[in-house]
């Protein structure tokens, strides 16, 4: 007779230890619809603000864009602030080590603010949206060394569309400003390491302190901390540059038309910070300096007939119009539905 044979079930060790804390993450990845969302509320602030600064520093000749740069702050500061008392936004109250966990950011936020602003002032709308697309080609260059993305062939055949439109454009401006040229060129320079450093504070992980779990610093702390800590470098350069007197004798302070669209930069200011970091926290850097630029569609067509600074040129209007191609071009690859994956992927690099 055959004995029946005892079977042992062999007991596996747990994964992970009972005691041993888990190892922190990030964020979940957001949905389709989110990203697109975000990208376009970012599209339309972006679209918004830029007729709102210009029509005050060109149309009614406002004299100090560090000034209006200054008002953008100061209300986003009062708005978070009013906000989190209410317990309608949350983020992390100051510590001493605040400034550090932001790193480079709030100079990058100042530097950014200030020289987008006056690039505003110098050019034209159609000479700036199209030297604002370089911010592209160094936004996914600075993926690539600080965030380890690199993206799919297509997305460059996009850029790359985005970046020739752009240098037709502009080598045939006939409106050239050297002044106005720098500072757009150091915004785009700024604007990447903004998105591309936003993106790492938003996408760490989280952090312990003694056992305790550190509050994220979220969208709204990058916000409120990156206005609060360059508020005050803000007021001295104001002061610096003696716009002061020029802004306090300013002849439309009495006008009310003029005083609403002050205000409505002021708010769109923080309206535009609100959806850029919230853009980038859905998307990619890449995406959410694209989705500025391709907002620009209708800022390019319609500053040919505002501000009335724009100079027609042929080589100029063919430029403009391929960049709006390769702008379209990245929206359908980057949110169509893909089997192939998404369009941009991770890549670990060798040290």
């Amino acid at each position: 007779m055959r004995m029946p044979t005892s079977i042992q079930i062999e007991q596996k060790e747990p994964l992970l230890d009972e005691n041993e804390p888990e190892v922190p993450t990030g964020p979940p990845p957001s949905s389709l619809a989110l990203k697109v969302w975000s990208a376009s509320f970012y599209a339309v602030a972006s679209f918004l603000i830029t007729i709102v600064n210009k029509s005050v520093l060109t149309s009614y000749a406002f004299p100090s864009f560090q000034a209006l740069a200054l008002g953008q702050m100061i209300t986003t500061i009062v708005v978070l602030y009013i906000g989190k008392h209410l317990r309608v936004v949350s983020f992390p109250d100051f510590e001493m080590g605040t400034f550090r966990r932001l790193g480079p950011l709030p100079f990058i936020y100042v530097c950014n603010v200030i020289f987008g602003l006056g690039g505003t002032k110098e050019l034209s709308l159609p000479m700036f949206t199209m030297l604002r697309r370089f911010s592209i080609l160094m936004t996914m260059i600075a993926e690539f060394w600080v965030l380890n993305v690199r993206p799919k062939l297509p997305v460059k055949v996009s850029v790359g569309l985005m970046i020739l439109g752009a240098v037709i454009a502009a080598s045939t401006d006939l409106g050239f400003n050297l002044h106005g040229y720098v500072f757009v060129l150091l915004s785009d320079v700024l604007t990447a390491s903004n998105g591309v450093f936003t993106k790492q504070i938003l996408s760490a992980p989280s952090q312990m302190s003694g056992g305790v779990p550190i509050e994220p610093m979220g969208k709204y702390g990058v916000m409120f901390y990156c206005a609060l800590f360059m508020t005050p470098v803000a007021f001295v350069s104001l002061c610096l540059s003696g716009d002061v007197m020029q802004v306090t004798h300013f002849l439309l302070w009495s006008d009310p038309l003029f005083i609403i669209q002050f205000l409505g930069s002021c708010c769109m200011g923080f309206v535009l910070n609100y959806s850029v970091v919230l853009c980038t926290q859905h998307n990619s850097a890449l995406t959410t300096t694209i989705m500025g630029c391709l907002k620009n569609i209708l800022v390019t067509y319609l500053g040919m007939f505002v501000g009335g600074d724009y100079i027609f040129s042929p080589a100029n209007f063919v430029g403009i119009n391929l960049s709006v191609v390769g702008s379209l071009l990245y929206t359908y690859v980057t949110f169509k539905p893909s089997k192939s994956g998404p369009a941009v992927v991770k890549t670990f690099r060798k040290i």
